[in-house]
């Protein structure tokens, strides 16, 4: 290889280094930014609708539990 070969080589990998570098800074960025997202809007919604839902499920339970003692005849 000549030196030119060797220098035009060398340029080369570090221009695709830096992209790789900066590829890597801005996903870590993005990252960054979805997991905050996450904590504060994705994780609070689930906690208040599986809430909701368990007080729904109680709610029909212990309506099935009133309608099974009204229609439960005694032995």
């Amino acid at each position: 290889m000549t030196s030119n070969t060797n220098q035009k080589t060398k340029s080369t990998l570090d221009d695709f280094g830096r992209e790789i570098g900066e590829a890597a800074r801005k996903l870590e960025q993005e990252s960054e930014k979805m997991i905050a997202y996450l904590n504060n809007e994705v994780v609070p919604a689930i906690r208040t609708n599986s809430s909701k839902a368990l007080k729904v499920a109680a709610d029909k339970l212990t309506r099935l539990a009133e309608y099974m003692e009204r229609h439960t005849k005694p032995k």
